[in-house]
């Protein structure tokens, strides 16, 4: 045992303390998470240090010895429990650290195998020095400072000449509690720095030359719980006077979103299931807004955001969904990350994956931010660390394979459909407002000779704000503890503040108490770890020295040489106050704005409600398929022990000829009508009269029956037919549900199959508003426009289908998805249709999304829309039910979707996705009678009212 026999000591301690430490040992040895309990507890400080730091085998022969050396039969029988759960801790956490490696080498594996099948796929057209790049080093960006001059050379750099631009810009940060004074940061996990970071983003952008509107969204909180600030619609960032000359709603804006449990305040962890319904309402107040904004400063047309930019993983996904269903640029700023925090906590060895994933919702946090890098066209960071050591860990990004597509992408050579967001490292900016002025300065001077001529300034070191201990979570309370007794340790009284509670106000002063300085901003020298974040910032200031965070004697001799070497600490801090304008908030903006400049502007293309209408059509052919460029690439996704063998013949962009003649054609036969008239007779002649105006501008309400029911080939069963009868039936029932209201089809199948299925149930297409078909991929309005033979023509087309030769021989989705993503190409998959076949459409079209442009295109609300699907379906199944819309799903109907084809073990969970209990949505007895149909209607509607 040698140094390891201090361990029956402490379990001999541990059994005098009784019952509840034995519980507590328990509970620890299960491995739940130390920062969910109560105080400090020695019980579980000790078996988290003797997992930590003792060998297994040490504990094993602890455990034998005290098998062998038993005093009394109850005595020896806890401690030999005890010492016998702790071995098997130990084992677990060996366990998991070889798990963890074998992961980690599965996975540099597959990057590596992605990786080569790029150079493969790109040989023929790679110059010598691309093909070096993508086998080369990291790319390597310099301090904020050298980057600007060396990588914006070929921008304009945002000035005072984008004035007349009028600007509105979208920043979404979810989670906490947001509001413009009085932050209450540290209130809990979730009310932190990020917080702070996005208010005064938002407060510097509305401030710059063409920013006209800023809005930051964020959750409305209308509970008991919390202050009543954080339930009002809107609260303004920016001061009358400084909007004064810029106009009606110009300025920077709160604007928070009701979903989720109005009367709750939830954690982070909580709101997954509740995005969607977020992405309804941030896109109606949105669509209201750019109106509002046309009337005021567009001339009439809607001014649509210049770009949605998306803070964390919870904002990432929402902000991605905004963006495909408005067609405007995405950026994208991580804050943490999910995959860094995973990595971190199984290193520890204090949870399994599982235990994590209950804990955090990691794994849906993840695919959030794997869709964000999907989806967004910059992503913004604070340090080169952030993008090699944590953006690195994902799918979705490669440093070399990213520098090698943009290589591709300024010399115009063609990257076969593949794509990767750009990293920008851009620094958080400071608020200079309180900086000190040379008084101060001179003051603090006088502070730093006391301090070398052995006396100490008026105070050293600044603590949070703070509750009752007692009833503090545990983790606060561990840290506050421990450093109340380092205070009484080392007799530091009257050299620490640690107030109560203080105001961001406040800060400024109270450093100025620790030393008349605040860091670099106010001319402080600084001691800082060597990695990650602070070697970017000195190498831009070179205002102090860099040391290991873990070696305690460089720390010491660093701090002693700066307060001892006068020169050095004038040099240090004279650097700090010459360089510091780099970090703040007006820099930040303008590299900021010249980023997304550069980013490919992109808005509908046509106006609603306008007489350009007509006009315009051709050029929104694409408006929701966002970044899906050439994909006619073949693509294999082997693997050794993967038995499918299909290949992927990925969809034909906009971009493709032989696509783009389709279109042409498709478009050149179309029959423009006149608009038909808007008298109360308009529904009658709609089947007389085809309108280039769809009905479906003029509904109150859409009943969208997205119910698939397939047999074991994937053919579409009869029942179908029978559930679309009834529910056509049921509406008309009664008046007040059925007045304005228009039906829709969303389905897998293609328009040419769908219109020979109605037939079988004599069911006609123009009985419906809209049809999206293959799998949201295609969208039609019957009776608007029709080719000169009598068919509709889509106003989507993109998407290819593959036969799946046998369920058990094909990937997960999620699979599937990873190793496209590996190989820098993104798309939406699912499986459809009984799991018979695969949907390739583009990665931000899907049927929930179609849902999202007719909102967009005809301005009928999300909320105004009912959605009806049976108890299971396609892959997408999940997608359907969140959302602003009421759900009405339908018992008895389908035996048997594509669901199990969705996730592979160790994803995240249907309950992640989907909300438990929601008033949204609601379930029928049994069967598909209209009279059934209609009672649940009814209930779904008081519901929504």
């Amino acid at each position: 045992m040698g140094g390891n026999e201090w361990i029956n000591g402490y379990l001999e301690a541990i059994l005098d303390s009784g019952a509840s430490a034995i519980e507590e040992s328990n509970k620890a040895a299960h491995a739940v998470s130390v920062r969910d309990r109560g105080n400090f507890n020695p019980t579980k400080y000790f078996v988290e240090e003797v997992v930590t730091g003792v060998d297994e085998s040490d504990l094993h022969r602890t455990w034998i010895k005290v098998v062998a050396t038993r005093n009394t039969r109850e005595r020896s029988s806890r401690l030999e429990n005890m010492c016998w759960r702790i071995w098997h801790l130990a084992r677990k956490k060996k366990q998991l650290e070889w798990e963890d490696l074998q992961r980690l080498a599965t996975r540099r594996w597959e990057r590596e195998q992605g990786r080569k099948d790029v150079t493969e796929d790109m040989s023929e057209d790679l110059s010598e020095g691309e093909k070096g790049d993508v086998l080369g080093e990291a790319i390597t960006l310099d301090s904020p400072r050298k980057k600007f001059q060396r990588n914006f050379s070929n921008l304009e750099v945002w000035s005072d000449s984008n004035k007349e631009k009028k600007l509105y810009i979208v920043l979404i940060s979810l989670h906490g509690l947001v509001r413009g004074e009085n932050m209450e940061l540290g209130r809990d996990s979730d009310t932190g720095g990020q917080i702070k970071y996005v208010v005064e983003l938002a407060r510097a952008l509305a401030k710059m030359p063409g920013v006209y509107r800023v809005d930051l969204f964020t959750r409305q909180v209308s509970s008991p719980e919390v202050d009543w600030s954080y339930g009002e619609p809107t609260e303004m960032l920016t001061t009358d006077a400084e909007d004064a000359d810029l106009g009606e709603s110009s300025g920077a804006y709160i604007v928070r979103i009701p979903f989720g449990p109005s009367d709750k305040y939830l954690r982070k962890e909580l709101l997954w299931p509740y995005i969607p319904e977020f992405v309804d309402g941030a896109l109606a107040h949105i669509l209201n807004m750019s109106k509002a904004l046309g009337e005021q400063i567009g001339g009439g047309q809607p001014v649509w955001p210049y770009v949605i930019h998306g803070h964390y993983a919870d904002a990432g996904d929402s902000a991605a969904l905004l963006s495909g269903a408005l067609n405007v640029p995405m950026v994208l700023t991580g804050h943490s990350l999910g995959r860094n925090k995973l990595e971190q906590l199984l290193k520890q060895g204090r949870q399994s994956k599982e235990d994590i994933n209950s804990t955090y919702r990691i794994m849906r946090r993840i695919e959030a931010e794997e869709l964000s890098l999907d989806a967004a066209e910059l992503v913004i960071t604070s340090t080169k660390q952030e993008i090699d050591e944590q953006w690195g860990l994902y799918d979705g990004f490669d440093v070399k394979l990213e520098k090698v597509l943009r290589a591709r992408a300024r010399r115009g050579v063609n990257c076969h459909g593949r794509f990767m967001p750009r990293m920008a490292v851009i620094p958080p900016g400071m608020d200079f407002s309180n900086v000190i002025d040379q008084e101060d300065a001179a003051e603090a001077d006088g502070d730093l000779a006391a301090l070398t001529e052995g006396h100490h300034p008026k105070q050293s070191l600044l603590y949070g704000r703070k509750d009752d201990i007692d009833e503090m979570t545990g983790g606060n309370a561990n840290v506050l503890t421990t450093v109340l007794k380092l205070v009484d340790k080392y007799d530091l009284y009257g050299q620490v503040a640690f107030p109560k509670h203080h105001k961001q106000s406040d800060v400024p002063d109270i450093y100025r108490l620790a030393g008349k300085t605040k860091a670099a901003a106010h001319g402080l020298p600084m001691v800082a770890t060597k990695n990650g974040g602070p070697v970017d910032i000195h190498r831009a200031l070179n205002n102090g020295l860099l040391v290991d965070p873990h070696d305690q004697q460089a720390i010491a001799d660093a701090l002693l040489k700066l307060v001892s070497e006068k020169n050095l600490w004038n040099e240090c801090r004279k650097n700090g106050l010459k360089n510091i304008h780099l970090f703040s908030w007006p820099e930040h903006c303008r590299t900021y704005l010249t980023r997304v400049a550069a980013c490919r502007m992109r808005h509908p293309q046509w106006q609603t409600d306008t007489p350009a209408d007509e006009l315009a059509v051709e050029d929104s052919l694409n408006d929701s398929l966002r970044d899906v460029l050439d994909m006619s690439l073949r693509l294999s996704v082997d693997g050794e022990k993967t038995s499918l063998n299909e290949s992927l013949d990925l969809a034909a962009s906009g971009d493709n000829p032989e696509v783009n003649d389709q279109v042409k054609h498709v478009l050149s036969k179309m029959r423009r009508q006149e608009p038909g008239p808007r008298d109360s007779d308009a529904d009658k002649k709609q089947n007389d009269m085809p309108s280039k105006y769809p009905i479906l501008r003029r509904r109150r309400k859409l009943f969208v029956i997205a119910l698939d029911c397939y047999d074991s080939k994937g053919v579409p069963e009869k029942k179908m037919v029978t559930v679309i009868q009834e529910m056509l039936k049921a509406v008309k029932m009664d008046p007040q549900i059925g007045r304005y209201s228009g039906f829709a089809l969303s389905t897998a199948m293609p328009m040419p199959e769908l219109t020979e299925f109605l037939k079988t149930g004599n069911i006609k297409v123009n009985d419906f508003d809209a049809l999206i078909c293959s799998s949201g991929s295609e969208v039609y309005y019957p009776g608007t426009y029709t080719e000169e033979d009598g068919k509709l023509c889509p106003i989507q087309i993109m998407h290819r289908i593959l036969n799946i030769g046998g369920v058990q021989m094909a990937k997960k989705v999620d699979d599937m998805r990873q190793k496209l993503r590996m190989r820098g190409l993104r798309c939406h998959l699912m499986y459809c249709r009984n799991s018979t076949r695969m949907q390739v459409v583009p990665l931000l079209a899907s049927r929930s999304q179609a849902l999202r442009y007719l909102f967009v295109r005809w301005r009928l609300n999300v909320a105004n829309m009912y959605v009806i699907l049976g108890e299971t379906g396609d892959t997408d199944y999940e997608e359907m039910i969140s959302g602003a819309h009421k759900t009405l799903i339908l018992k008895d109907v389908v035996e048997k979707g594509s669901e199990e084809m969705l996730r592979t073990t160790g994803s995240y969970l249907r309950d992640d996705i989907v909300p438990r209990d929601s008033p949204l949505v609601a379930y029928t007895n049994g069967g598909v009678k209209a009279e059934d149909i209609i009672n649940t209607l009814r209930q779904l509607s008081k519901a929504g009212m």
